[in-house]
């Protein structure tokens, strides 16, 4: 009966959508696209676009599911799924082993000082207060983007990227481009002095007028009846962040606030109220830039940073992350549409992705019957430094978790003179005592070329010796490295982290269909440099999936 319901509730949904439907009709197009527009939704696991796919409008992700070339099996490569990492994949074509981005941030394995992938203390965000780890610039991303190439040959094409993080913004516009990101505390979006000295006026102006104010008080409230949500776990579970704007809907953005301030500005990220604005923010870059306008070829980047911390706190199974996914889909559609009128449908390309999936929630999951846990990192480094002691009789040989690894002190054993092999190889043994921990690699695993034990050729792609620590953990499926007791995160080698949607679209450029062979995130840059006419990022490591009809 419930599924018979569930059935009904979605042909009734499609049917009304369908009848004012203007996704628009093939046209002929030229050589090359005026535009290339990639989209990305940070935390977006491909299960959820197949899910939630008889509730979607019919021009949102129906775009490329009903009239594009999509991929049902489309994964990233490396094993360190997190957000920096995947950005810096997207339009560079090359593994973080390349891209030196190998997690969102991690310490220095010769000083142990914490490092920001985007951090660059020479910058500063314009007009907007800068923390000292603010993201700022691309300085350590080691590789070239497609936009760089594009910049190189074409001085004057514009590359944007936009984002509600710094990272998601900085990444995929490359050395060249321009970045703009979602300031927290102020509600503005700012460029840095990397980029240039004062913003342009229309930045300025858009500012000026405080749209993030014009969301003060809003309801987020369910799109669909309660039925319609029957998959999902219902609102206001233990393990459910009730912080920010609660676990149930509806909620009010800046509920019991006097007025807009930092926590409100914060808060309005982790709604759907956050995507609109960033999208307000891309309208206004295309028309003010003349984005694919000028007759030269131009990229956006829009990373759209709701879903992932809807997911941090509610968990992807959540109904809270099932609703923020439709109006998502209702924010693209409209979107997609500005696109078609002010460039025109034939002139530009749309490209969607994610930098990485999610984990279910571990007290979810345990529900469903599965091994799941968290992996404190406090007291495992405190049981491993202990177990070390008494082996070595030297205190603190493990400096800090960093990134996915455990990073040793080298130097420290060094000057005990011990033999940093057998430091090592105790450390790792003490890994793997621990609840959760599946497989620990070392330094010399992953400098050699054994593909065979599992997870470790994923996780040497994410190994930049210069900046990894030299043991790299992997946790069992559906434990998470976790800093809290509730939400859930990502960073596994896991297909639930690394499935993503590979989505395309563009009349004249990109066939229709659905792709059920193999491809990667690598694989994205290569295809639109050929879609584009241009040569591939050099570090690229990809494909060109030859997408042409």
């Amino acid at each position: 009966m419930l599924l018979t319901r569930r059935r009904l509730l979605g042909l009734a949904l499609a049917s009304a959508l369908t009848a004012c439907s203007t996704t628009p009709s093939p046209v002929a197009a030229p050589q090359t696209p005026k535009l290339l527009v990639m989209v990305v939704i940070d935390g977006l696991p491909m299960r959820q676009v197949t899910g939630y796919r008889d509730q979607f409008a019919p021009d949102g992700f129906a775009r490329f599911l009903d009239h594009g070339r999509w991929f049902a099996n489309a994964h990233y490569g490396h094993g360190h799924t997190v957000t920096a990492a995947g950005h810096s994949v997207m339009l560079s074509g090359a593994y973080p082993q390349r891209t030196g981005i190998i997690s969102n941030e991690w310490r220095n394995p010769e000083t142990g000082e914490q490092v920001y992938n985007t951090g660059d203390t020479a910058y500063q965000y314009i007009d907007s207060p800068t923390a000292p780890l603010a993201g700022t610039s691309p300085r350590n991303l080691k590789v070239e983007t497609l936009g760089d190439v594009l910049r190189t040959r074409s001085p004057q094409s514009k590359v944007i990227g936009i984002s509600g993080k710094d990272r998601g913004a900085i990444l995929p516009a490359g050395h060249k481009g321009q970045a703009y990101m979602y300031m927290s505390e102020t509600g503005r979006f700012a460029s840095s002095t990397y980029y240039m000295q004062q913003h342009p006026q229309w930045v300025t102006d858009f500012n000026a007028a405080k749209p993030a104010d014009a969301f003060f008080k809003k309801t987020w409230a369910p799109l669909l009846p309660e039925a319609a949500y029957a998959r999902s776990v219902p609102d206001g579970q233990t393990w459910q962040v009730a912080s920010g704007n609660g676990n149930r809907l509806p909620a009010v953005i800046g509920d019991k606030m006097d007025a807009p301030g930092p926590r409100f500005y914060g808060g309005l990220l982790a709604s759907p109220f956050g995507d609109e604005l960033t999208l307000a923010f891309a309208r206004a870059a295309v028309k003010n830039e003349k984005l694919g306008q000028r007759g030269v070829q131009d990229i956006l980047s829009v990373s759209l940073s709701s879903h992932d911390y809807i997911n941090h706190a509610f968990g992807p199974e959540s109904r809270l992350s099932h609703d923020h996914m439709l109006h998502l889909d209702r924010h693209l559609q409209a979107f997609f549409q500005f696109l078609d009128k002010e460039v025109g449908a034939g002139n530009y390309v749309l490209a969607l992705t994610a930098d990485h999936g999610f984990t279910d929630t571990p007290e979810w999951a345990i529900t469903q019957g599965r091994d799941a846990g968290r992996f404190n990192s406090p007291p495992s480094l405190l049981a491993v430094n202990t177990a070390l002691n008494q082996k070595f009789g030297v205190e603190k040989l493990a400096r800090a978790f960093s990134a996915s690894g455990l990073l040793l002190n080298d130097k420290l054993a060094a000057e005990k003179g011990l033999d940093f092999a057998a430091v090592q190889a105790t450390a790792r043994e003490e890994l793997l005592k621990l609840p959760g921990v599946a497989a620990v690699f070392t330094r010399e695993q992953l400098l050699g070329n054994d593909t065979t034990t599992p997870y470790l050729d994923a996780m040497r792609k994410s190994f930049d010796p210069t900046r990894a620590a030299q043991l790299q953990i992997v946790l069992k499926p559906n434990w998470v490295f976790s800093y809290r007791p509730g939400g859930s995160t990502h960073g596994s080698p896991y297909e639930y982290d690394t499935h993503v949607p590979l989505l395309f679209w563009g009349p004249g450029y990109v066939g229709q269909g659905e792709m059920k062979q193999r491809a990667e995130v690598v694989d994205l840059a290569p295809t639109l440099a050929g879609i584009a006419g241009l040569p591939a990022p050099a570090q690229a490591q990809g494909r060109d999936l030859k997408l042409k009809p």
